[in-house]
């Protein structure tokens, strides 16, 4: 079956897409909710935007982002961290990437490197950041593949188990 990769209207789409991050990621009902108000919340600020993966009319995947902003709650927390490794500048005139999920059946085709080069190529600032779990893992993997470099290790987010790993690209991304 084809993939199709467009815009999404995710706040029309949250449950759906939400139910690709919580079977990806594996999130419980609890965290689901929570992560609802959050993407709401985030599809809000100006310049935030979407695009989905579909198979067959069915989600399978999603990305969104959005211009950075030193005030989010993400940009306050990596910050300190960013600034010990002497790469604080990333946090401005960069667009960062929200989330990025593929349903496991339908990850390694290619869906999460079309997803994130869409999303980035719509961008007007001249670099890229995001989170990953901080593990030698196919989405790191990914990223390095598309320029992605790591600008901070061992980032702690409040509630997360595991640390993160802050990491930036010039755009466009490399393509590969």
């Amino acid at each position: 079956m084809d993939l199709v990769i467009g815009p999404l209207d995710l706040p029309a789409h949250v449950d759906e897409a939400l139910a690709v991050q919580a079977i990806a990621f594996g999130l419980g009902p609890d965290e689901v909710a929570v992560r609802r108000q959050i993407v709401l919340r985030h599809m809000a600020h100006p310049g935030a935007r979407a695009f989905g993966a579909t198979v067959a009319e069915r989600l399978v995947g999603f990305v969104y982002g959005m211009p950075n902003d030193r005030t989010h709650w993400w940009s306050t927390v990596v910050q300190p961290y960013l600034r010990a490794q002497g790469n604080e500048h990333w946090l401005d005139d960069s667009f960062v990437i929200t989330e990025l999920h593929v349903h496991p059946a339908h990850q390694n085709r290619g869906a999460g490197r079309a997803l994130i080069t869409t999303i980035t190529d719509t961008a007007t600032q001249p670099r890229s950041i995001l989170s990953a779990i901080d593990t030698e893992s196919p989405a790191r993997a990914l990223y390095h593949s598309l320029g992605y470099q790591d600008l901070a290790r061992r980032v702690l987010f409040p509630s997360a188990p595991r640390p993160y790993a802050v990491m930036g690209a010039p755009l466009p991304l490399l393509r590969g």
